[in-house]
């Protein structure tokens, strides 16, 4: 490689870190460039872009960067999986779990969250959890918890949330989705009105009642009157 593409190719990665919060780090020993290809192919569907590089142009990157932490991680044949914006971490991570578990030659190294250096017990983590359509339902059903624990799950950095979401899906588990009963004191509301309804009839039928005495009355001075006439 002539020195003018060496500079091209530090001055790539660097920007790469530079921009990148979040990055996995693999060494790929053994892999066929067409097992590569197809990583690559299914990492960019994730959305993270699969790049093998030199170790030492890795390292005058990250110094140019700034981001020398990152260093711990490159050692042999490395490969970096550089996260774009809107790419998935969990998806990222399942991949590289699972062509390391079937080929039993990837080897995950660890990488970067957020900007923090994790371990690949980290990156393993990550991939055990549900896809992101399952995340957000689960955090959805956050809406049902205590204000502080949805607050966390928003605001927790990435590698905080790895927990905080595993926690909040075994509580789920455990409480289970129970549909709300209807509260019995709303039916004794609803029984104890229907008399009150009636109220007004009842009144109606005692006015009713009260009007043949007024007449019998009056029938009676008449008679009276007339009595006194004759």
């Amino acid at each position: 490689m002539l020195r003018s593409e060496k500079e091209r190719v530090v001055e790539q990665l660097a920007e790469r870190l530079r921009s990148t919060e979040t990055l996995m780090v693999a060494d790929y020993r053994g892999l066929t460039m067409p097992e590569i290809d197809e990583l690559r192919t299914r990492l960019l569907e994730a959305g993270a872009r699969f790049t093998v590089v030199k170790n030492t142009l890795t390292k005058r990157a990250a110094e140019e960067a700034g981001t020398t932490e990152v260093l711990e991680l490159i050692d042999g044949p490395t490969a970096i999986a550089f996260l774009e914006a809107d790419g998935d971490p969990v998806a990222v991570a399942k991949v590289l779990n699972e062509v390391a578990r079937a080929n039993d030659v990837l080897v995950i190294r660890g990488g970067m969250l957020e900007g923090t250096v994790v371990g690949d017990a980290e990156i393993k983590r990550l991939a055990t959890l549900p896809p992101a359509e399952v995340l957000r339902a689960q955090l959805a059903g956050a809406v049902f918890a205590p204000l502080t624990t949805v607050v966390g799950l928003f605001t927790a950095p990435l590698r905080d949330l790895v927990g905080v979401i595993d926690a909040r899906i075994r509580q789920l588990e455990e409480q289970g989705e129970t549909e709300p009963e209807p509260e019995p004191e709303a039916e004794a509301e609803a029984t104890q009105e229907e008399p009150q309804a009636e109220a007004p009839a009842e009144e109606a039928t005692e006015e009713q009642s009260e009007e043949p005495s007024a007449e019998a009355e009056q029938a009676s001075a008449d008679e009276e009157e007339g009595q006194q006439d004759g």
